[in-house]
């Protein structure tokens, strides 16, 4: 399970060091993606499958699970760990998720986030206060 916020920085190759925490359940490989509100989602390979098929279940005849398909799996990029832990993030996503330097990653239970740290950091401080102020159902069973 992947947990926690880890701070790292980018290369100059835009290549990545994972947390160590993720490297064992990532290192029989991963496909790093567009994720949404402009962070990068990373899921191990099994994930990825199950997301997959998931999506791939959708309707075909509708147009908002056709573009969503199209945005998530045009910028998929298989890949897998080398022994330092770096993986390289591709300069398509690195455009779209606005990563310079410093990045926040992010665990998500079966999932990774990757996201710039100022913009983290600025969608963290709304986002905590709507937590903390939650009053109705959001995940059912959960909050």
């Amino acid at each position: 399970m992947f947990l926690g916020t880890h701070l790292q920085k980018l290369d100059d190759k835009g290549r990545l060091i994972l947390p160590a925490k993720f490297r064992e359940e990532l290192s029989p490989g991963l496909v790093l993606t567009r994720g949404q509100e402009n962070c990068l989602t990373l899921f191990p390979t099994t994930e990825f499958e199950a997301e997959h098929e998931r999506i791939q279940n959708a309707p075909k005849t509708n147009k908002e699970a056709r573009d969503y398909q199209r945005v998530f799996l045009s910028a998929a990029f298989a890949d897998q760990p080398d022994k330092q832990g770096r993986i390289t993030v591709p300069n398509i996503l690195r455009q779209y998720a606005s990563l310079d330097r410093e990045v926040a990653v992010i665990g998500m239970g079966n999932r990774v986030e990757i996201w710039d740290s100022p913009t983290w950091d600025n969608y963290l401080v709304g986002a905590q206060q709507a937590f903390a102020e939650r009053e109705d159902e959001v995940i059912p069973g959960v909050i």
